[in-house]
């Protein structure tokens, strides 16, 4: 019998699935479910039919797991979907969905189970999206525009949350309103900037923004100009980036460009990266980013960096980053296709991956393939795009020969993944 939206069903869950629901069935069909964990029985509501699958949200806990917990806030508002999971389990259901993709998209089944690095579970973020309505900021709840408390979720500090309540304040006061605002800081988040979608107001509103407690910048956009206050970009020490590897210099950001996320983490993830890549020889690092791989990498040693990023925000602060490194990097802003193509040989043994989501598009991978480097390293947000790309590697003659994971963004089904590939 066919489901309809609104059915409720028993359904005994199997196992995760990439995205953050956990798969189980009824009477055959595949039904991805909200607020359950592996092994429960739970009674769920139907929320929509596909052609060949089904989504659904839990009602009632039939059998709880052990490994359910309590959760405080809106299991639903954003970066919480695997709140209601104990943390030790949430990193192990992460381990299989990347062992999964490997196995299924990528058909590399692994030998052993993949390693998450656990971080702690508050005040992780570094930069976060937030909608604003009648001046008050918030997450949308999944699959809805419906506003929910961020400061509930705990994944951003209390102090930022407070700056950005203060600014919205400010900007009311100065007869200013903003449809969004972006927050960017630093590791230790003595640099703290916002970044205003205006939809009413200008320059006087951000001056009075940038007087909130703990904002060293504020920028917005309106009527197609950008306004700034203050310094708008943020600056860590790549000591700090580098787990102490590194001594002198900087890296520096602004509002719009890409970072990595997770306060705790990010020593680990730039070390694991560092460890992987010989400490001699060139290196090509491709959707570079601001320079996090990079100039890492010059900065512990490596003399010959090609660094490599089409994104316009991002890449104009790469290029200021790399100023201080013109000896050991050479960056260059350019779409990752447009740059391979211009490559009659590989320009580097080492190459350094760190795409979107999306992964790495099909002109990029024939032409990796073709310049063949000695090593890859690909450092994944998307498991099941990072098993494709393994897949397409592993057909050139890459063996993988390490994979590490890395909880970046706890409570959430998202899990950073980098893997080594030899020739």
């Amino acid at each position: 019998m066919s489901l309809i939206p609104g059915q409720q069903v028993d359904i005994t869950v199997e196992k995760p699935a990439a995205g953050g629901r956990m798969l189980g069935r009824h009477e055959g069909q595949v039904i991805l479910v909200l607020g359950a964990i592996p092994g429960e029985r739970v009674r769920a509501s139907v929320d929509r039919v596909e052609k060949r699958l089904a989504f659904a949200t839990s009602v009632e806990i039939r059998e709880a797991s052990r490994d359910r917990r309590q959760v405080t806030g809106d299991p639903l508002c954003g970066g919480c979907v695997y709140s209601h999971i104990e943390y030790p389990r949430q990193r192990a259901l992460k381990s299989e969905v990347i062992a999964d993709a490997f196995a299924r998209i990528g058909r590399m089944p692994l030998a052993a189970a993949v390693d998450v690095v656990p971080s702690p579970e508050s005040g992780y973020r570094l930069r976060a999206r937030l909608h604003v309505r009648d001046g008050r900021p918030g997450f949308y709840r999944e699959g809805s525009h419906q506003l929910c408390d961020a400061s509930a979720t705990g994944q951003l500090r209390l102090d930022a949350m407070e700056a950005v309540e203060k600014a919205l304040e400010a900007l009311q006061r100065a007869g200013a309103d903003a449809a969004s605002v972006e927050l960017t800081e630093n590791l230790p988040a003595d640099n703290r900037t916002l970044n205003f979608e205006l939809t009413r107001g200008g320059v006087p509103a951000i001056t009075a923004a940038l007087a909130s407690p703990g904002l060293t910048g504020v920028t917005a956009r309106t009527d197609g100009r950008r306004h700034i206050a203050g310094d708008p970009f943020v600056s860590d020490s790549l000591g700090a980036l580098t787990g102490g590897r590194a001594g002198a210099g900087t890296l520096r950001r602004g509002p719009e460009s890409f970072f990595q996320n997770n306060r705790y983490l990010l020593p680990a993830l730039v070390g694991n990266v560092l460890d992987a890549v010989p400490a001699s020889g060139s290196v090509l690092d491709l959707y570079a980013g601001v320079g996090l791989f990079s100039i890492a990498l010059a900065a512990t040693g490596r003399d010959r960096v090609i660094a490599v990023e089409g994104d316009r925000a991002s890449g104009s602060d790469l290029l200021d980053n790399a100023r201080d490194w013109s000896d050991a990097v050479q960056a260059v802003v350019s779409s990752v296709e447009a740059y391979l193509a211009g490559c009659r040989r590989s320009p580097a043994p080492s190459l350094v991956l760190d795409p979107p989501r999306t992964g790495v598009s099909a002109d990029a991978m024939a032409a990796i393939v073709r310049l063949k480097p000695e090593l890859v390293v690909y450092v994944s947000c998307d498991p099941p795009t990072m098993a494709r790309d393994a897949r397409r590697l592993a057909d050139a003659g890459y063996r993988l020969r390490s994979l590490q994971g890395f909880d970046l963004f706890p409570n959430t089904p998202h899990v950073e993944t980098v893997g080594v590939f030899a020739a």
